[in-house]
């Protein structure tokens, strides 16, 4: 993705947000609740583009960052009671960056032993980290174990949410486009080449997976303060293969693809779920997720490039 204006488009997405958020309270709950899956599945598919994508890696624990997000920005917000605008957005932005923060240690810690493994191995470890963090929250009474912890305020909002989406969508566009983004794709065209060549692919790799894993913190942040609680099951293994697909889908490597898939992916649930409710269309109240695997199954028969990826296929 290459953008000529990158900061005139992110200043300008960020206002449009801002303008938005303004109707948060004319909205019902129920589109208002999807627009912020949209928008976080915007950013937590970004930011695994960035890993799996660009970068050429294997990652299948990404809830598992996400969860240490949303976990530390809840704690931190839930010290706190009623508060006015300013200080709930102050307080919200510090809970944030904090949880972004801790899922980039987590993402350092994991990565630098890791991330000399590659393909299935890298997989296979990263699988394990996410099944590790969930079963470690699920155990901690700190916060509320298996029992889940409830988040005292709602403060997710249209402008926070796809504010920080184009954020992040900014700040992988920036990187791949950098002297860095040429790094991680030497790494994901051929490692050992880059190795060859004097390149430092474990640097890379690494970096790439810290930035990731900090934009999955952001996004868990919002995630927890979206549905106000948090469960240690609701970041499992099956969560994050959704933001896989999502990459997958979209086009391995491709900003813009991934994002029209994230939006497709959040969406298609949801509409089934609508005409499941129309008069002659109640069974598909009983088949919606087979109906949703098997269109995914289809779009990835046919479009295995990804079905917003116009590259051609090599033979």
């Amino acid at each position: 993705m290459n953008f000529r204006h990158a900061k005139t488009v992110l200043l300008g997405a960020i206002a449009l947000s801002f303008l938005i958020s303004l109707f948060d309270n004319q909205i019902s709950a129920y589109p208002l609740f999807i627009s912020y899956n949209i928008g976080i599945s915007i950013i937590m598919a970004v930011s695994l583009n960035l890993i799996n994508g660009y970068t050429g890696q294997f990652s299948l624990g990404h809830a598992g960052f996400m969860a240490v997000g949303a976990y530390t920005s809840a704690m931190i917000t839930n010290h706190f009671g009623a508060l006015n605008f300013f200080a709930a957005n102050g307080i919200f932005a510090v809970a944030l960056l904090a949880g972004g923060v801790a899922a980039a240690v987590a993402g350092l810690l994991v990565g630098i032993p890791t991330l000399r493994l590659r393909g299935d191995y890298l997989a296979i470890v990263t699988l394990g980290f996410g099944e590790i963090i969930r079963v470690i929250f699920q155990n901690m009474d700190a916060v509320g174990g298996a029992r889940g912890l409830s988040v005292s305020h709602g403060w997710t909002n249209l402008f926070w949410t796809f504010g920080l989406a184009a954020v992040t969508v900014y700040v992988v566009a920036a990187l791949v486009n950098s002297t860095y983004g040429r790094g991680f794709i030497a790494v994901r065209d051929d490692e050992i080449a880059a190795e060859a060549m004097g390149i430092n692919t474990t640097k890379y790799k690494v970096t790439a997976f810290v930035i990731g894993a900090f934009f999955a913190g952001l996004a868990g942040g919002l995630y927890a303060h979206s549905t106000q609680f948090l469960t240690p099951n609701g970041f499992g293994f099956m969560f994050s293969i959704t933001f896989v697909v999502m990459v997958i889908l979209g086009g391995m490597g491709n900003t813009v693809g991934v994002i029209l898939a994230a939006i497709l992916l959040t969406l298609l649930p949801e509409g089934l779920r609508v005409l499941a409710g129309i008069n002659h269309l109640g069974w598909i109240g009983n088949t919606r997720m087979i109906i949703y695997s098997l269109l995914l199954i289809v779009l990835m028969l046919t479009r295995p490039q990804g079905l917003f990826s116009f590259r051609k296929q090599r033979n």
